[in-house]
């Protein structure tokens, strides 16, 4: 009897070898192979796996993910900001329009992290829905006290300008001379480290069909401010960029998102509005790679949910690559977008 325990358990082991054989094959090489080409376990939505993939660019992942969360760092979008340091580091960009018509950038770092970054400027409600879904720490110089009781009540951990890494830059003039040291700041995280879910529905280039050309366009967010783009060398140039020469994002492709403008609550310095963009629910969306452009719609749960995205041919996947994320207002808002073939 002991014998025939001992034959049964070994064709048990026997099969769960051969199925371990067979999903490693499947894979393309050897569990040797596999595990010098794909990062380290970390915590991640679901359970606890290796990521395949950067959440932030769909590209592969063939080292270790950090030992920290995503780091989302706030930055000034106007011309006192000459010039914005760290953006040629970013894994992903999203403009969102903040009071008096212009607009801020919510820098996305978590494949690499440059040594500094900036003009850091200060934080708003309509982050909540940018972050939320990359399980990010928020980088900031400060925010209303509406905007900082939200921002806790939603659990979106942050850092203002008392913390880490913060320094004052000099030949610039103040807000605009706000700078953060990053690695710095990413040793004080005690937030443990998580890999997000895929940020947007990454696929390949053969997922992106259909599209219309599109080589330059302009996404409108006011009267004030207007974000133009030209499709050249084989990814979108922003022509109205304030980084310095050489050292702008340089995306493979850009995702208008348009969103409804709500009222954050309260009244800025000068006594202008404060408004959120609405980054739940749903509306029309505009994809733009290699010169062409898509047209669907993007469907947000909840602001801790990834964006999802469709056309009428059904789900639509964005190219794996860097990509700016532009929250352009409604029609009904101000918001428009207009596309030179």
């Amino acid at each position: 009897m002991l014998s025939g325990m001992i034959s049964r358990r070994s064709s048990v082991l026997a099969a769960v070898a051969a199925v371990l054989s067979l999903v490693l094959t499947a894979c393309g090489g050897s569990e040797a192979e596999n595990a010098a080409d794909r990062p380290r376990s970390q915590p991640i939505e679901g359970g606890k796996e290796l990521a395949a993939i950067w959440p932030l660019t769909g590209k592969p992942a063939t080292s270790e993910t950090p030992e920290r969360p995503v780091l989302v760092t706030k930055v000034d979008n106007t011309s006192s900001s000459q010039p914005q340091v760290g953006l040629d580091k970013a894994d992903l960009i999203t403009e969102e329009m903040v009071e008096g018509g212009v607009t801020r950038l919510a820098v996305f770092y978590y494949s690499q992290l440059p040594r500094q970054a900036g003009p850091v400027r200060s934080m708003r409600a309509t982050d909540i829905g940018i972050v939320k879904p990359a399980h990010g720490v928020l980088v900031g110089s400060g925010a209303a006290r509406q905007t900082i009781a939200r921002l806790k009540n939603t659990k979106v951990p942050f850092f203002t300008e008392s913390g880490p890494g913060y320094y004052r830059e000099g030949g610039r003039s103040a807000p605009y001379n706000l700078m953060v040291n990053l690695p710095k700041l990413a040793k004080a995280v005690s937030e443990k480290a998580k890999v997000p879910a895929s940020y947007l529905p990454w696929g390949a280039e053969s997922d992106f069909s259909g599209g219309q050309p599109a080589k330059t366009f302009d996404a409108v967010f006011s009267p004030r401010h207007t974000t133009k783009w030209r499709y050249q060398g084989g990814q979108y140039k922003n022509l109205n960029s304030y980084a310095a020469a050489g050292k702008e994002f340089k995306p493979d492709s850009v995702l208008v998102v348009r969103v409804k403008q709500g009222d954050a609550g309260y009244l800025d310095p000068a006594g202008s509005k404060v408004p959120e963009s609405i980054y739940e629910g749903s509306g029309e969306i505009m994809l733009f790679h290699k010169g062409e452009v898509v047209r669907g719609t993007w469907q947000k749960k909840h602001r801790q949910t990834p964006i999802k995205l469709r056309t009428k041919a059904g789900p639509l996947k964005v190219p794996a690559g860097n990509v700016w994320i532009e929250l352009v207002p409604t029609k009904k808002d101000g918001g428009n977008v207009r596309i030179e073939r």
